[in-house]
This record gives C-alpha cells, structure tokens and sequence, in this order.
C-alpha cells in the first residue's frame, strides 16, 4: 500500500513549477521568493546553496555559487574603476 502511495505522490510531483529540490528547504520557503529580489548573478549564487544539499553534487553546486559570486565581483569592480 505504501509503495502505491508513494508513486502516486511521485506522479503529482509538478517537475516544471514546484520541483521536490526547490521546496525541501527547512523553513517553507521557496528558493525565488528570495532570489527575485536580487540581481541575477547574486540570485543564481543563492539559488545554487539553498539547493546544494538537494540535488545530490553539493560540491558542483558550491563551485556554481562561487562562479556567480565571482562574476559579480568582477562587474562591480569594473563599475567602481
């Protein structure tokens, strides 16, 4: 019985709007209720630490969020020169 359950809980999973990896978050929150707020570089590096222990390669996921930190880093420098 709880095998059915399972996989019809799978099959209503909406993969394109509310995927599991962005709803697991402790708190409730969805990861782009705060990244909408941010510039795209800082929302993508949030975006990848709020999900890295979510998808299975946490360590890709924190080199992701570093790459868009340093992105950032870089286009503010420039704008500061």
């Amino acid at each position: 019985m709880q095998d059915i359950l399972k996989q019809k809980k799978k099959k209503m999973t909406d993969k394109v709007n509310h995927p599991p990896h962005y709803t697991n978050h402790p708190s409730g929150v969805e990861c782009i209720q705060i990244t909408e707020h941010m510039n795209f570089c800082l929302g993508n590096a949030m975006k990848y630490i709020w999900r890295a222990d979510e998808k299975g390669n946490d360590i890709e996921d924190l080199k992701k969020a570093m790459w868009y930190i340093h992105r950032e880093i870089k286009k503010r420098t420039k704008e500061d020169a």
